[in-house]
């Protein structure tokens, strides 16, 4: 453009001589060139000359001033194309064309539409399979799905449907509908197949989840000589991402590698989501590493993949080496790490980010806040996570998903159940993910009845199916209530093909409800689904020692150590000052444990006054009575309860971590100590969170 200056001025002062009369030809010549350097300047001048050579009011000097509409259409002048289209004496379907194309690259698809309409009424003409293409364009970007139809119509009509463009364009505003069905009639019915088509078919397929038949016509593709670009390898390695599908992944990276085909941003960074969620992160890191430029999309496509493989502290070790790298990051880069660190249950490092977030302008953006809501939820803060959702200005269905998902899981189901209602009002549609958490919360609350409802009856009204996880949840409900026969019934009933863990939430609820002879026949039921389920044998073990029946609890133990399958041990762990301190059952390896030991001997001594009696049924060994106090009383939560007592910040929760399931005399021994204290101690366990305060837990005991 720069070069084109000194001859701008030339072709000016030419122009400008009162005797020069430049052919038109040559006018249109020059119009070219301004529109292929994108010089408006150029134009300008040009323009101006037809002006004052009186040549823009005569209907043969059409072709020139199309070209103006077009060069400032693509100048994003859409105002002064339109000015000069409404004063020609006479247009034609290239006026008409050029035009509604400059409104639809500025972003106006309604504006095509009424041009559309105005072009047939007003100057009559009949619309080409240039216009059409545009038009279907304008549809799809204008969510005007009627129209698009209507159009479809007419070019099947008049057989300009057979014109690829047309046909390309209709393929695309059918996939952006989500018409999948529609896209791939167009698609088969209609001859002709460029690498445009099968990309957007492809992406139309994978996008909506058709991944069977997205493979189909992948097939198709490899069967026919069409070149593959860029975009089909992307659409291709995102297919293999979907289907986690490594064999097809490595096949067509090694036809990628052989191919012209540049690897830019875009392409490596498919590659490297593939091998993320192909759970090959070594893969992915190989591709990174083998890169010489790294831009921030890159950097997060590798964060990613070491998320998705739970690799957390990797994800965030490399959130560090980008910004050395002076790699700014962003939205998304700040979403993976909010999630990474949710993965880790670091609240602090979650805190710092956040301040990151703030200062680098992106916490306004939805993804950020989603990923802000998941990450104080899961850490226990869900007083922050519910001011982040109140404050953020736009949200989707993933925000009010994981707002709702995070009072379920902190046990706080009245809240739940209200933000549902406000979704509701708010004219959101609930999708699958919505109802885990309702579900979740009628379980917390013991709504049966409502539990039911949703399940047999408002989903399937909103157009949701039920699937493994809202049965798990009723199965849940019902066994929490007591009422195992029909927690049985359901599950022996249900359409899903169920997983272990359904049945064990049962198996479960036997144990909790004492109900020893219905628990060791649904323990011996699933240990025939999954004979090494190592969750199964625990809680028969435990049955067998709560109903004293130690010879079972012999067996049990004797047909682990047959089959080589180890419990896992209880283990819990709290941060201090940055430092995350992990604990076991009767642990002396801490450097500080005869003051922790000290610690909880005389909390439990304090709480007995307040009515404290230790659980003895929960010790699950035959020994002496004092002897099972003693095995209480050095349970890895307490231990770490102790700890944070001892070492954090005056006034500030107690953050516990554990892996197990709480058990009934640790939970009896929080609250007290809650009290006693005036601390709020949060214990995270493996299946939800438990506030304590004043003497209360946030499950009120239901649990």
């Amino acid at each position: 453009m720069r070069a084109l200056k000194p001859a701008g001025n030339q072709v000016a002062q030419v122009l400008f001589k009162p005797t020069t009369f430049v052919h038109l030809n040559h006018i249109i010549k020059l119009l070219k060139v301004s529109a292929d350097t994108n010089n408006l300047i150029l134009a300008k001048i040009l323009h101006s000359h037809l002006l004052v050579t009186n040549q823009t009011s005569t209907g043969s000097n059409i072709n020139p001033l199309n070209s103006l509409i077009n060069i400032y259409a693509k100048s994003n002048r859409i105002s002064v194309a339109q000015k000069v289209f409404d004063r020609m004496p006479e247009r034609n379907l290239v006026s008409w064309c050029s035009l509604m194309a400059g409104y639809l690259q500025t972003g106006f698809p309604l504006q095509v539409l009424k041009l559309f309409k105005d072009m047939t009424l007003v100057d009559s003409l009949r619309p080409n399979e240039y216009i059409f293409a545009v038009v279907f364009s304008a549809c799809s970007d204008g969510g005007k799905a009627l129209e698009g139809r209507q159009c479809h119509g007419y070019v099947v009509k008049s057989g300009l449907v057979f014109y690829q463009y047309v046909k390309n364009a209709l393929i695309n505003m059918y996939s952006k509908f989500s018409d999948v069905k529609g896209a791939m009639r167009v698609f088969s019915l209609v001859p002709g197949y460029d690498v445009y088509s099968y990309n957007v078919v492809l992406n139309g397929l994978v996008q909506q989840g058709f991944l069977n038949e997205a493979i189909q016509v992948l097939e198709r593709l490899m069967g026919e000589s069409v070149e593959w670009d860029s975009v089909t390898y992307v659409t291709v390695f995102g297919l293999c991402a979907c289907l986690k599908d490594l064999k097809l992944g490595l096949q067509v990276h090694c036809r990628i590698l052989t191919s012209d085909v540049e690897l830019d941003v875009f392409v490596n960074s498919a590659i490297i989501n593939m091998y993320g969620k192909c759970g090959k992160v070594i893969n992915a890191r190989k591709t990174f590493d083998w890169l010489q430029v790294k831009n921030v999309v890159v950097w997060t496509g590798i964060m990613a993949a070491y998320f998705q493989n739970g690799c957390f502290e990797e994800a965030l070790n490399l959130f560090s080496e980008m910004k050395i790298n002076d790699v700014s990051p962003n939205g998304f880069t700040f979403a993976v790490m909010l999630n990474s660190t949710a993965g880790l249950f670091a609240l602090r490092h979650g805190n710092v980010l956040y301040g990151e977030i703030v200062q680098s302008g992106f916490k306004d953006h939805v993804i950020v806040g989603n990923a802000l809501i998941n990450m104080y939820a899961k850490c226990g803060d869900i007083e922050a996570a519910s001011k982040v959702f109140l404050d953020m200005m736009y949200r989707d269905c993933i925000t009010w998903n994981a707002m709702i998902c995070g009072f379920s899981h902190h046990g706080l189901g009245k809240e739940a159940m209200a933000l549902f209602h406000d979704l509701l009002a708010a004219g959101e549609c609930p999708n699958y993910v919505t109802f885990v958490g309702v579900l979740s919360a009628c379980s917390h609350l013991g709504l049966v009845k409502e539990g039911l409802y949703y399940l047999n009856q408002f989903m399937r009204q909103v157009g949701v199916e039920p699937g493994l996880e809202h049965y798990t949840c009723v199965v849940g409900l019902l066994s929490k209530a007591g009422l195992l026969d029909e927690a049985e019934e359901l599950l022996r009933s249900i359409p899903v093909e169920l997983d272990v863990i359904a049945w064990r939430t049962l198996l479960s609820a036997c144990h909790v409800h004492r109900n020893y002879g219905f628990g060791r026949r649904i323990a011996e039921f699933v240990l025939e689904m999954d004979p090494n389920d190592v969750g199964t044998y625990t809680l028969l073990s435990n049955i067998y020692a709560k109903a004293k029946r130690w010879d079972g609890v012999v067996k049990i133990r004797k047909l682990m150590r047959e089959r080589n399958i180890k419990k896992e041990p209880g283990v819990s762990w709290i941060d201090i000052r940055n430092v995350t301190h992990v604990f076991v059952s009767d642990d002396c390896q801490h450097p500080e444990s005869t003051q922790i030991y000290e610690k909880v001997k005389e909390l439990l001594a304090r709480i007995k006054p307040l009515g404290y009696i230790p659980d003895v049924t929960a010790v699950l060994h035959d020994v002496e009575e004092e002897q099972k106090e003693d095995y209480l009383s050095y349970h890895s939560e307490k231990l770490a309860i102790a700890y944070g007592l001892m070492h954090a910040p005056l006034e500030a929760p107690i953050r516990v971590f554990k892996n197990l399931r709480m058990c009934e005399d640790c939970h009896s021994a929080a609250k007290l100590i809650s009290k006693l204290t005036n601390s709020m101690i949060i214990v995270r366990d493996a299946n939800r969170f438990h506030s304590f305060q004043n003497g209360c837990c946030s499950c009120a005991d239901y649990w």
